[in-house]
């Protein structure tokens, strides 16, 4: 039984593979949907040492780095690697949104897909690339989760504030929290591509039906949903905010120019007084 085994790191929320495959002489522009296969020949010239000739890495440019038949090992060096064309790489938490994956070839089953290992009878090439695909989007959707979750608690913080009387909000606040649920909607949509299906899937069923199920067992169409449906709330809780900003620095500039115009009244009385 053959088998490849997985290794899915976030590690960035963009990657130039342009940069890196002009670095490794690959005579290709990669668009957003392809990624960077390095092989082991590359590996070697890269990373120096030995890889088994069925190991090889794919780097995305939504910031996943996935591993095929390749030891964890190599990731630090795989990153300092990387940090030569992208300067804000993270050398040390790397391994902080993770998953693995199997892919078992037997011939004599059936096709079988599971959260933790795929079998099929009759191996090819799209197999590897699309199960990397998968959980690289998974990895990249779980970074993307938990960043919102803490925007979540950026917005508990403020209705704390408000619930305690302290109602004017800062619009450099307000700003820097909308560009940071839009840049999570841009980079889900953009970026992780999640609504996109892979070329070789409009031509082949094969690789259609496996994507499919790939996607649904690891809910990447769902998650995306809810996703969206928690930026859309947050960008509702934020212009309730903005409305109660505004109205507040309104009722003041209100109050501020009554109390000039009493003022004014008062040295009018004073000059007849007078």
């Amino acid at each position: 039984m053959k088998h490849f085994e997985f290794k899915a790191f976030a590690v960035h929320n963009e990657v130039d593979l342009n940069k890196i495959a002009v670095s490794c002489g690959i005579p290709k522009k990669y668009t957003w949907e392809e990624p960077l296969i390095l092989d082991h020949h590359l590996l070697a010239n890269i990373l120096g040492g030995e890889f088994e000739a069925d190991g090889k890495v794919l780097v995305f440019s939504f910031g996943c780095i996935v591993l095929v038949n390749v030891p964890e090992d190599i990731m630090p060096r795989l990153l300092n690697f990387i940090k030569g064309f992208e300067p804000e790489t993270d050398l040390h938490n790397w391994n902080k949104y993770t998953d693995e994956y199997e892919l078992r070839i037997e011939p004599e089953s059936t096709l079988e897909i599971t959260d933790e290992y795929a079998v099929v009878p009759n191996f090819e090439l799209f197999h590897i690339e699309l199960v990397a695909i998968v959980i690289a989007k998974s990895v990249a959707l779980e970074k993307t989760e938990e960043e919102l979750g803490k925007i979540f608690d950026q917005l508990e913080s403020i209705i704390d504030r408000l619930e305690h009387g302290q109602l004017r909000v800062g619009n450099r606040e307000l700003a820097r929290t909308t560009a940071q649920v839009t840049r999570h909607q841009y980079n889900t949509i953009s970026y992780i591509m999640i609504l996109d299906k892979p070329d070789i899937t409009w031509s082949n069923s094969d690789a259609s039906l496996f994507y499919d199920k790939m996607s649904d067992i690891f809910e990447l169409n769902d998650r995306y949903t809810i996703l969206t449906k928690k930026a859309d709330i947050m960008n509702n809780i934020i212009n309730g905010f903005s409305s109660i900003s505004h109205s507040i620095r309104g009722l003041f500039v209100e109050w501020v120019i009554v109390l000039l115009i009493v003022f004014e009244v008062i040295l009018m009385v004073l000059d007849l007084v007078l």
